[in-house]
């Protein structure tokens, strides 16, 4: 099964989900576009199968082996040459075995935390690159001409390997995902795993490359209140900054409420658009695209956003979700349901535009770069701080504002000299509950032009994006109640 057919049979099945709980009452034209939606699909995860995976996982990582991963092929015209981090640390090369046949191989040290981002059998970076690495290296590798060219990554597999450790100890099924402010991901980190050298010689599986094991990180799901960040500014844009909210909607037999509509005595308040946001008011935003229109939500969604064109990546396209059947679509929309879909590599491009202003392109190639020698760079990688979107400059600072005060209210600590914005979001999906913590560490004086050449002595600014998919593991109910959780996986990023 191909990438697209996975992706759209995913979507089908959310489709499916989502079409048995909407209200349609009055029928709003569907949104057409000119573009094939391809959908990754979440994996399906039971409370069971997380004390499973957790199990398998644990087993995995405490494992220890001699014996390095690898995945035989064909004998190539030209063998694939290595990636590497970006300080230089080995993360894939090939061999060749006695019959001449190209071996792939990934070092003991990073092939848990890296496996579903990297390997062929998840249909990661090491098979996106395939042309590249497959290019004649300029110079002959141990005598040999028939090898390709290298690949320095913008991952740091010491970070790559410590949130993962994280996730694992906390059994923290979800994914992270940590950018730097030039669009660069430094770890993007799913849990659970998988130890490749169980799957020996396996060129696909559709467990590693969709299902349990895949990589979290690249999957669409619906993204619940971290949503608001383009629905406050798209509210703020059409000038909606004061609203009535009676803490539940109901309307053409189906309601909206909002979190605490059963245990606050204030409603119906008279919210500004920032209560609207801190307190994550579902009914506020709803209010405020049904006033707005379909129309106007979908263009400033795409014009302030680039939320409903693909953004073609390095590592692969982001093809984002929504689709408005009806008016209860449209208010749903608002606050991150419906049928919207997006993932946490998105998220943190998100994160990086309401910190920042403007929105950068994500992307993973730093250089690519000679395999007789790490420092010979043959050509550069992807455009680091490449805009692809912008905030206007006069609603920039009322969203500063409310994801200040998200922040403050969940009580994340971050050390001096940086500054926390943050938005939590709770999403009902077909799979259950999937709690997010869409977060910005933002080191002062850091205004998001600046460029690297070196990563390694990076101090700037981090885009940190957490996703829980089992919060019944931890009893939550919300995303806010996951701050502690979110905590830990900002030290383990700044240690």
């Amino acid at each position: 099964m191909n990438n697209i057919i996975k992706r759209r049979f995913a979507a089908v099945i959310a489709a499916v989900s989502l079409l048995s709980t909407a209200s349609c009452g009055n029928v709003v034209e569907r949104v057409e576009t000119d573009r094939t939606i391809e959908t990754l699909s979440p994996d399906s995860i039971s409370e069971e199968e997380n004390a499973d995976s957790a199990a398998t996982t644990a087993t995995t990582t405490a494992a220890t082996t001699t014996a390095e991963t690898t995945t035989t092929t064909t004998v190539p015209a030209i063998m694939k040459g290595n990636l590497y981090d970006t300080s230089g640390t080995l993360l894939m090369y090939s061999e060749k075995d006695a019959d001449g046949k190209e071996q792939r191989m990934t070092n003991d040290s990073n092939k848990v935390a890296f496996a579903n981002v990297l390997n062929e059998m998840s249909e990661g970076l090491d098979k996106k690159f395939e042309d590249i690495l497959r290019t004649k290296n300029p110079n002959p590798v141990n005598g040999d001409e028939k090898v390709g060219q290298s690949i320095q990554l913008t991952f740091d597999a010491a970070k790559q390997n410590a949130v993962y450790d994280y996730m694992a100890q906390t059994n923290l099924i979800g994914s992270a995902v940590v950018m730097r402010s030039d669009g660069s991901i430094a770890a993007q980190v799913s849990y659970p795993s998988y130890n490749p050298d169980d799957y020996y010689g396996v060129k696909t599986e559709e467990d590693l490359a969709w299902g349990t094991y895949g990589n979290k990180a690249f999957q669409n799901a619906e993204p619940g209140s971290c949503f608001k960040i383009m629905s406050e500014v798209i509210s703020d844009k059409h000038g909606i900054t004061s609203l009535t909210d009676e803490g539940t909607w109901e309307y053409d037999g189906t309601s909206i409420v909002n979190w605490d509509h059963e245990n606050t005595w204030c409603y119906p308040v008279q919210r500004t658009l920032y209560s609207a946001f801190v307190n994550s008011s579902n009914i506020y935003f709803a209010r405020s695209f049904d006033q707005i229109g379909k129309d106007d939500v979908l263009a400033d969604l795409d014009n302030i956003f680039h939320f409903v064109s693909d953004i073609d990546c390095d590592f692969g396209t982001i093809h984002n979700n929504v689709e408005i059947y009806c008016n209860d679509d449209l208010r749903r929309t608002a606050f991150g349901q419906a049928y919207v879909l997006t993932c946490p590599v998105y998220l943190a491009a998100l994160g990086r535009e309401a910190a920042f202003g403007d929105m950068v392109k994500p992307f993973v190639i730093k250089n690519t770069v000679d395999t007789t020698d790490f420092s010979s760079v043959t050509k550069a990688g992807s455009t680091p701080n490449e805009v692809i979107a912008s905030i206007p400059a006069e609603y920039r600072q009322n969203l500063l504002d409310g994801m200040t005060g998200v922040g403050s209210n969940i009580g994340i600590g971050v050390p001096a000299g940086y500054s926390f914005y943050a938005k939590t979001g709770t999403a009902e999906t077909w799979q259950g509950d999937f709690l997010y913590i869409t977060g910005v560490v933002k080191r002062d004086g850091d205004d998001g032009s600046a460029s690297y050449a070196d990563y390694s002595t990076y101090d700037g600014s981090y885009i940190i994006i957490m996703q829980i998919r089992n919060a019944k593991y931890f009893n939550f109910d919300f995303a806010s109640q996951s701050a502690s959780i979110y905590q830990g996986l900002i030290n383990t990023v700044l240690a």
